[in-house]
């Protein structure tokens, strides 16, 4: 399946009475041609989204810190409600008050996810940043290469490594239990990290299109019409649906990234 195949079905005019069967979604939805390119930089769809959200987010900020006001007001008001959102909800309850040096990177991932994940019901854009693995995987190996740093420079190399194993293990049964602990801290968290991501941004956006070309496969002046009402219905409620989602998977992955420095921070127990 091409990358414009349901383009070209909407367009083309193909519903139930039309003699052409529904054409379901796929993973040719997340195949994209380049838009342009720039020398060997060929620019793809998600490719354009992620860095309008980073002008976006960039922006937004500027203009609500560039000239901050003692009682602050609009804009300010607004970023200032969302950078205490992050430490109070997330940074302080996770960290504490010594982690509040890493606010601005919490802050930066919790926005940067958000608004990548709300490109899904932006029309034109209608599409999820993150449902496109690779760019998690960027995240991800941010917050490893945080968790590891900030243990290793707290602790030191020796203490990180060996601080993850619990006090009071009997000897032996550490040949099994430190593999499987060091593994598990290492490589199974920033796995799960960026799956949980992936996996719902990439199936919320499956839904949404089978039911956006659901509501066009059935619309027509007959009983299809019913159909086609049940399908738009549907599209609604998902739509709100994924909004709850999307900053919902936001607040998880910047929560989980806040949990995983205070605990590189801190002994096992």
């Amino acid at each position: 399946m091409t990358p414009d195949a349901h383009v070209t079905t909407v367009a083309g005019g193909c519903h139930i009475f039309s003699g052409c069967g529904y054409k379901a979604p796929g993973l040719g939805d997340f195949i994209f041609n380049p838009i342009f390119s720039i020398g060997p930089w060929h620019v793809t769809k998600p490719e354009l989204l992620m860095v309008i959200c980073v002008i976006v987010i960039v922006a937004f900020f500027w203009a609500a810190f560039a000239k901050p006001k003692l009682v602050p007001r609009g804009v300010q008001n607004v970023g200032e409600l969302g950078i205490l959102f992050v430490r109070d909800q997330i940074l302080r309850p996770m960290v504490g008050k010594k982690g509040d040096k890493f606010l601005p990177f919490l802050v930066s991932l919790f926005f940067f996810i958000w608004v990548m994940n709300i490109m899904e019901v932006i029309p034109v854009a209608q599409f999820p940043v993150p449902a496109h693995i690779g760019f998690v995987w960027t995240l991800v190996g941010l917050v490893w290469l945080t968790y590891m740093s900030v243990g290793i420079r707290v602790k030191g190399p020796i203490k990180f490594f060996t601080g993850m194993i619990p006090e009071g293990v009997p000897w032996w049964i550490m040949g099994l239990l430190v593999p499987i602990i060091w593994f598990s801290d290492i490589l199974v968290r920033p796995f799960t990290l960026g799956v949980r991501l992936f996996a719902n941004m990439f199936a919320g956006h499956i839904l949404l299109l089978v039911f956006y070309l659901s509501t066009w496969y059935f619309f027509s002046a007959s009983f299809g019409l019913v159909y086609a009402a049940g399908s738009l219905a549907m599209v609604i409620v998902l739509t709100g649906f994924e909004l709850l989602i999307q900053a919902l998977q936001a607040f998880i992955f910047t929560m989980l990234t806040a949990f995983y420095i205070g605990d590189s921070m801190e002994t096992a127990h």
